[in-house]
């Protein structure tokens, strides 16, 4: 789906971001070593990815608003985290809200040598967050974090529903 209204990406955005936030807001400390094999990401780094989540998508798109650069090292602190993605989703927020209309939703920007309208950039910059979300979890369940469920309910959510959880 690719965005025709600046309200409809905010909605959309909105909710998404609800959801992350609620994941990054159990992480602990602790919990920010966890690898799902030597050599790749950390959970800890995988979360600031999500806070600057190559925010240059979006500045590509036009958008200008503050975030943690990409550069930055993650930090030691799980609340430092969730606290800077609650900070930079309300940037974001208020620069799509101030800084796009719907008609310029059509307007071409180049993005990666292909040409796509900011309406396909934000949609795909939601995707980006959405893959790296699934990613978290992953992550989460192996450092032994309660997740919660996205578009329906995590496994131990069933019992809060009065309802055994599916065989998987």
């Amino acid at each position: 789906m690719m965005y025709t209204t600046v309200e409809g990406f905010i909605k959309d955005y909105q909710g998404e971001a609800a959801t992350t936030q609620k994941l990054l807001d159990t992480l602990t400390d602790e919990s920010l070593n966890q690898q799902v094999a030597p050599g790749y990401r950390t959970l800890g780094h995988l979360a600031w990815h999500l806070v600057h989540n190559d925010r240059g998508i979006l500045h590509g798109a036009g958008l200008s608003f503050e975030a943690p650069s990409a550069t930055d090292e993650p930090p030691v602190s799980a609340a430092t985290i969730a606290q800077s993605y609650r900070a930079t989703t309300e940037a974001i927020l208020e620069a799509v809200r101030v800084q796009l209309t719907d008609a310029k939703l059509q307007e071409n920007v180049n993005m990666f040598g292909q040409t796509w309208t900011i309406s396909l950039t934000l949609y795909n910059y939601l995707k980006h967050e959405v893959h790296h979300r699934g990613q978290l979890t992953i992550l989460m369940r192996q450092a032994g974090l309660a997740v919660t469920g996205a578009y329906g309910p995590a496994k131990q959510e069933w019992a809060y529903l009065g309802a055994p959880a599916p065989a998987y």
